[in-house]
């Protein structure tokens, strides 16, 4: 065995024997001797024994892959809703109605969730690392387009280009924390992915002080070209590939011992030794950064695109699309929208430029939320300690309960403001109680519909993706005709704040029934179809 070869046997691997149950989002994690744990419980999914498992890599190259990932989301997220405040401005620059403006911000938003179903097959079937790359070059290429804008044409093909293209940043980071974090990490981590989503929103507020410096619309596209190119850069060099067949190497590394009690001692060892000599060397750093992927003959392409529509029929994988497109609909358009034309009217008269610092209301209400980051997954840690070690995928759903009422009381609050027109600082009180109540539907939604099927992760976030773009793009493609017509107090606090207060009643459905839930749809047909996609879990 080389020298590579021999510091990675020597290294420490994780080991566990945990394992799912027959029903999907049930997993038997009561660690044995020599058991590698998280918060007392053993390792899912199972490590092999392999350095180049991305189960096994060191925590900050974990660390730093999901941060590029999810500082694309922010980025791409910015570059999508943060012009809003030049509605007015792209009006009288085009000569067009502030409704027909505003579709510079609705139409992107659609083709940013339908580039899934192109790209998330692509990235299963060619690898993470290559669709990655390929994603920020149509990004950078279609920020720079927008900015050399003269039309509206030419605006609004390449604001969807870059929402195309920048699609994958959507369902990228969900994938690569199912491919490289443990299950007892993934509430925490998918967290990090979800701030950074959320606080794509708050881009309105440099977008808006750019105009005030005296600069043009244009700038704020030169400095998103600025972000994407750093992070093109840093992606190359630091997120490797982590598409794996972990059940072909575990396979692989197993040796043959024949299960013959009568087998000697002399034996064993031999087996053991033999399954040192079979741990491979850790990829060198030349070939973590080849441009080509793990390319999966298997993965049926068309197959999975016209599949990943039936997650709409899954339970929690539709909660998930609607939490997810109600809240984008409300706080990242509805409020980008409606806020300018308010602040800027009467009783209020600020300047446009000021109308931005509404994303004051969002780093108020995500930075409260965000030290809950992890606390679904202690309280599932703690429901599974006391279950014998078996953990539900129901356990960290009980930290959403507060969110549950306290998102559509901001709502109202914010609707109410402004049909009575109150006091400016009710926007920002009403927008601080959505945020942070967001925060909890967008990460815990998501751990759970994870936890619940994440042998098909992929096929859902398609789903997911598509579903939850469609419904934000229809609560934002005619708000301000709507409101114009039946005023902020019918249309915010009583449609939408009813809305978002139905689905987020949901919750107790799934805390009460989710199991027997997970249970029906175990026997139906869906479940047989979407088995047909279930190689491993997180190993493709």
């Amino acid at each position: 065995m080389d020298n590579n070869a021999a510091v990675a046997a020597e290294a420490h691997l994780a080991h566990s024997h945990a394992h799912e149950e027959d029903l999907p989002g049930t997993v038997n994690l009561k660690a044995t001797e020599g058991d590698d744990t998280g918060y007392g419980q053993a390792l899912y999914p199972v490590p092999a024994a392999d350095p180049n498992d991305p189960l096994q890599w060191s925590n900050f190259k974990k660390t730093m892959i999901l941060l590029i990932c999810s500082l694309y989301s922010f980025f791409a997220n910015a570059a999508i809703i943060g012009p809003s405040p030049y509605i007015e401005v792209w009006a009288e620059e085009f000569d067009i109605t502030p409704t027909q403006a505003s579709e510079l911000v609705s139409y992107p938003n659609l083709a940013f969730g339908f580039g899934s179903l192109i790209f998330v097959p692509l990235y299963l079937k060619f690898g993470r690392r290559p669709v990655m790359l390929l994603s920020l070059l149509t990004f950078c290429g279609g920020i720079i387009g927008a900015s050399q804008s003269k039309t509206y044409g030419a605006l609004m093909a390449s604001r969807v280009i870059h929402s195309f293209g920048s699609c994958v940043c959507e369902a990228l980071p969900v994938q690569l924390v199912n491919d490289i974090f443990f299950l007892h990490e993934r509430g925490k981590r998918i967290g990090y992915y979800t701030v950074c989503l959320a606080l794509g929103s708050t881009a309105t507020l440099p977008a808006s002080y750019i105009l005030n410096g005296g600069y043009g619309w244009q700038l704020f596209f030169y400095v998103e070209f600025a972000f994407g190119a750093a992070l093109l850069i840093l992606a190359f060099f630091f997120v490797e590939e982590t598409s794996y067949d972990r059940k072909a190497v575990i396979l692989a590394l197993t040796p043959a011992v024949e299960s013959d009690k009568s087998v000697d001692e002399k034996t064993s060892q031999h087996s053991t030794h033999q399954a040192e000599e079979l741990v491979p060397a850790r990829k060198s750093l030349i070939q973590t950064l080849s441009l080509w992927g793990r390319v999966d003959h298997d993965i049926p392409f068309f197959t999975m695109m016209t599949r990943s529509f039936t997650y709409f029929l899954v339970p929690q994988a539709l909660w998930v699309i609607t939490s997810f497109g109600i809240n984008i609909g409300l706080l990242g358009l509805a409020f980008s929208y409606t806020f300018p034309v308010l602040i800027t009217a009467e009783p209020y008269n600020w300047n446009v430029v000021s109308s931005g610092l509404f994303a004051i209301a969002a780093y108020v209400g995500y930075g409260l939320a965000f030290p809950f980051t992890s606390s679904s997954d202690k309280l599932a840690a703690y429901y599974t300690k006391r279950n014998d070690g078996v953990r539900e995928a129901e356990m960290r759903l009980g930290v959403m309960l507060p969110a549950m009422v306290i998102g559509p009381v901001g709502i109202i609050i914010y609707g109410v403001t402004a049909e009575l027109q109150l006091h400016w600082v009710l926007y920002f009180v009403g927008g601080a109680l959505s945020y942070w109540a967001a925060y909890f539907f967008f990460t815990f939604t998501l751990a759970y519909a994870v936890d619940s099927y994440q042998s098909n992760t992929s096929e859902m976030l398609i789903a997911m993706n598509i579903g939850k773009q469609a419904i934000s793009f229809g609560f934002s493609l005619k708000l301000l005709t709507w409101v114009m017509e039946s005023g902020y107090g019918v249309v915010v606090s009583g449609i939408f704040g009813g809305v978002l207060l139905l689905n987020n009643l949901a919750l107790l459905v799934f805390m009460l029934k989710g199991k027997s839930i997970r249970r029906f749809m175990a026997s139906t047909w869906l479940a047989r179809l979407h088995s047909s996609s279930i190689k491993e879990v997180v190993t493709h």
